[in-house]
């Protein structure tokens, strides 16, 4: 049995934050696990923006309201459905991801979720589980399924290093001279090429 795993901004919905930092201007926002590798630094860095600016999760939704998946994302997926299982292994929130996911057809999703104040405000995060998308991989292996996985950022590492066989999905070159034993997919036509190779 096979099963794959996917991240999921970057690889079927554009970066929220990068998106935030447009709207609002706050180029610090842009960071990404693409720039720090540490998620909890980067997360505690995005709070204390937050806290600084005033913004809340209402500020943020109304960005991701106005985002729709990337340009194929949506047939790609569909086209790895009809014939192959996926799950979306994400560091996201579902307070993020609940309306994009209804843009992608409700895929499966395991992600965290942020901590809320009274006043709407983003006061802190939690992780669903430390490690999680490496011990999704090492989970469904324990069950006998073989797992290919694909991602694009340094947050996919544990989880493409886990996984039976692994792809980088237009990952910032930095990564590929890091890691050069992956392979490289740049378009959603060479992704599904490589899908069908490693699970024929």
């Amino acid at each position: 049995m096979d099963i794959l795993c996917s991240d999921l901004e970057g690889v079927f919905l554009p970066e929220i934050w990068i998106n935030v930092a447009k709207k609002t201007g706050i180029e610090e926002l842009r960071l990404t696990t693409r720039d720090i590798s540490d998620y909890d630094v980067l997360m505690q860095k995005r709070l204390s923006i937050l806290k600084e600016h005033d913004l809340r999760l209402a500020d943020i939704q109304a960005v991701i309201a106005e985002l729709d998946p990337l340009e194929g994302a949506l047939e790609c997926l569909d086209e790895i459905r009809s014939k192959h299982q996926i799950i979306i292994v994400s560091d996201t929130f579902t307070q993020f991801a609940g309306p994009l996911m209804e843009k992608l057809k409700r895929p499966t999703l395991f992600c965290n979720s942020l901590e809320i104040g009274a006043d709407g405000s983003v006061t802190g995060y939690r992780i669903r589980q430390k490690e999680g998308k490496k011990k999704t991989v090492m989970a469904l292996k324990s069950l006998n399924y073989r797992v290919a996985a694909f991602g694009d950022s340094y947050n996919d590492l544990g989880m493409l290093e886990a996984a039976d066989t692994a792809s980088f999905f237009r990952p910032p070159e930095k990564l590929v001279d890091e890691y050069p034993d992956f392979t490289v997919n740049h378009t959603y036509d060479a992704l599904q090429t490589w899908i069908e190779g490693v699970l024929s």
